[in-house]
């Protein structure tokens, strides 16, 4: 990391360069200004750094011949057993130059860069590495000297095979999407390479394909596993007109897709390109140790001088016994692992969330996450499916259910209106009768001739009002449906009323489930909606949130929220990303429901749950707060071996080669524990 940081600024300081942007956690770097591509691979080379166009694909090379650190490695290591088995048999000249082959080839980089930092005052881990192994071999420390440019080398190595792992997860997600779709032009299938797919071409995806490009469906009908960008567990049923996305995996049926977007522009291409800039940004954390390290490190040297000098100048001790103490203290000072510890963390986790359907946009959006106290919900499309079910169909005549239903379907066929989508969707597959003349009555229902007899369906006051009916028996279904917070539509004549149908906008299956959860981590639960109370009331009841906050506009909401902030501390809000911007951007946290579908939930949140399921929630919560309690550790194992190490150096108890493993153990410790987080799981949905 260290290296790429150096890289970053010689980069920069070329000419011409006008922005530089390193993201080390998706090996990529971004150069804009006149500067030729070459230029910046051959100060790659000098850094050991591959350089490649952005959508080349990464050659397959092994780790041992990708690591620059490898061979020389296995070299030196070869180099200093040989010179530990030439000391046992007392051949001292020619240990002293196995011990020396081992050195110059195990440290080679490693001095060579840290020379050209320390003329620029640039107080590295290269710089400290070079100094104890010169300081070793200038005092005829030999062995010792070999020793930690071997094991210098082993950590390096370790470090790298670790990251590249953390970084696996995001390669995976650029796996998802196929490079080669099947198109049908001019009546005939050719298959192309995806980049050269236009908005509006048809796509062929056979059954088990993967789907090559966003669009809509023509022809056909299947069942979609959408987990690779939703992370939803159980395959969607969609149909013509339906939304597919790149990546996703088509069952059993065939299907024609008309292209709705270029592959630059998908959704998995966004969600690639966001997860890589969230992983790019700095969390606070982050920020705090990389200062923190900046002056740690020349502090380390100061006291390691310290140590070398004093005891000798003022005390009369041995001079060579304390400058290897001294250049153990450098040894083990170095601040990899305390500059590792943040990021690894963060890269893990951010890469675990979107494999897991959830998308966030940046380290500090994830540590913000842990610490809410409260999160508010919206009502309609967030809590509750945001599309009317029929929830209770009662007769009051003669007229049976299914004939009720049937009949008030009848009358709705051919309206729009939301309500009337819901009483035909759930009359379908019935034989209902005809209707004819059918006419909207504004603001009230609508009315059609079947049989002819002209059918009215529609509030209560149509019925009540308009036609004058007395409402009899109806009254109290009315009464009850409407405390229910249900929308109650009549059924009758103009002369008789044959039953009521009521219509509500359902609970999410996953919100009850969700927001208990959230309950067992302490955190508060608030619905802030525009709807009536009533409504408000009931729906709230049903998925157990600890307050409701009804009839409010969208500046309410967002007063509402600095309430809830005064009140509890930090704040999230969650909602559909479209109509509630400006209560997710007034949140600690704005987090958009549905972000697959909806680019506006895309972009305007911090972080966006892919697929409309709130048990995703729960999980984001608890991946943000492991996060936290992971950077933690690490920045305690760094710190706290590097403390008893430091504390072993004044009895002499610490070695040249105990210090380097000290280093090197903690490095890999915060990394091993870093990537933890990528196994943390997200529960399915029942």
């Amino acid at each position: 990391m260290d290296c790429a940081a150096k890289f970053e600024r010689d980069v920069a300081a070329l000419p011409g360069v006008s922005r530089v942007e390193l993201n080390f956690a998706a090996s990529k770097i971004t150069v804009e200004g006149a500067v030729a591509r070459d230029t910046v691979a051959e100060i790659g080379k000098a850094h050991k750094i591959s350089i490649r166009p952005d959508r080349e694909a990464a050659p397959q090379v092994p780790f041992w011949k990708a690591n620059p650190y490898v061979i020389p490695t296995v070299v030196a290591c070869v180099f200093a057993v040989a010179g530990k088995v030439a000391e046992q048999f007392t051949l001292e000249t020619i240990s002293i130059v196995l011990y020396s082959l081992a050195i110059v080839t195990g440290g080679f980089t490693t001095a060579a860069r840290g020379i050209k930092n320390l003329f620029r005052l640039q107080f590295d881990m290269d710089v400290l590495m070079t100094i104890a192994v010169a300081g070793a071999a200038a005092i005829g420390e030999w062995s010792e000297g070999a020793v930690v440019a071997v094991l210098f080398g082993i950590s390096e190595t370790l470090e790298a095979y670790t990251m590249d792992r953390a970084r696996q997860s995001l390669r995976s997600l650029m796996e998802i999407a196929p490079r080669v779709a099947r198109v049908l032009r001019w009546g005939k299938e050719e298959e192309i390479s995806v980049e050269d797919v236009r908005v509006g071409d048809t796509l062929i995806v056979r059954p088990g394909e993967k789907v090559a490009m966003d669009g809509a469906i023509h022809t056909g009908r299947s069942a979609i596993n959408q987990a690779a960008i939703t992370g939803e567990s159980i395959p969607v049923d969609k149909g013509p007109g339906d939304e597919v996305f790149a990546g996703t995996i088509n069952g059993e049926g065939a299907l024609e897709v008309r292209v709705t977007r270029l592959v630059e522009d998908s959704t998995i291409a966004r969600v690639i390109a966001m997860v890589e800039e969230a992983q790019a940004q700095r969390a606070p954390t982050q920020t705090f140790i990389e200062k923190f390290a900046k002056y740690y490190t020349p502090a380390i040297m100061a006291l390691s001088a310290l140590i070398i000098v004093v005891p000798p100048l003022l005390l009369g001790q041995e001079w060579g016994e304390w400058v290897y103490r001294g250049l153990s203290l450098l040894v083990v000072g170095c601040p990899c692992a305390l500059v590792i510890s943040t990021p690894v963390a963060i890269v893990s986790s951010i890469s675990n969330a979107a494999r897991n359907g959830v998308l966030i946009k940046g380290g500090a959006h994830l540590e913000r996450a842990g610490t809410l106290k409260a999160i508010a919900f919206d009502k309609t499309g967030t809590l509750t499916r945001g599309q009317p079910e029929v929830t209770d169909v009662e007769s009051v005549g003669a007229l049976s259910i299914d004939g009720l239903i049937g009949l008030a379907a009848a009358v709705e066929g051919r309206s729009e209106h939301p309500l009337a989508r819901a009483i035909v969707r759930r009359a379908a597959g019935a034989a209902g009768p005809a209707a004819t003349d059918m006419a909207a009555i504004v603001g009230r229902g609508a009315r059609a001739t079947v049989d002819g007899v002209t059918i009215y369906v529609g509030s209560p006051a149509l019925f009540r009002t308009d036609l004058a009916l007395d409402m009899g028996a109806a009254a109290t279904l009315v009464e009850r449906w409407q405390a229910q917070g249900k929308t109650v539509m009549l059924v009758g004549t103009e002369h008789e009323i044959y039953g009521a149908i009521a219509v509500a906008d359902t609970a999410r299956a996953s919100s009850r489930g969700a927001l208990a959860e959230l309950r067992q981590f302490g955190i508060a639960t608030v619905m802030l909606t525009g709807d009536n109370a009533t409504t408000a009331r009931a729906i709230g009841g049903q998925v157990g949130v600890d307050e409701v906050r009804a009839d409010l506009l969208p500046q309410d909401k967002v007063a509402a929220l600095r309430d809830l902030a005064q009140e509890h501390g930090a704040v999230g809000m969650v909602g559909d990303g479209v109509n509630d911007a400006p209560a997710l951007a007034a949140a600690s946290v704005g987090i958009a429901m549905g972000g697959a579908g909806t680019d506006v939930a895309l972009e305007t949140a911090d972080i966006a749950l892919m697929a409309d399921d709130l048990s995703k929630l729960p999980f984001t919560i608890r991946l943000s707060r492991a996060t936290l309690g992971n950077i933690k550790q690490n920045v305690a194992i760094a710190l706290g071996l590097k403390l008893l190490a430091v504390i072993a150096v004044f009895p002499g108890w610490l070695t040249l080669w105990i210090a380097i493993l000290a280093d090197m153990g903690a490095t890999i410790l915060v990394t091993a524990n870093g990537m933890r987080l990528l196994r943390l799981k997200a529960r399915t949905r029942a």
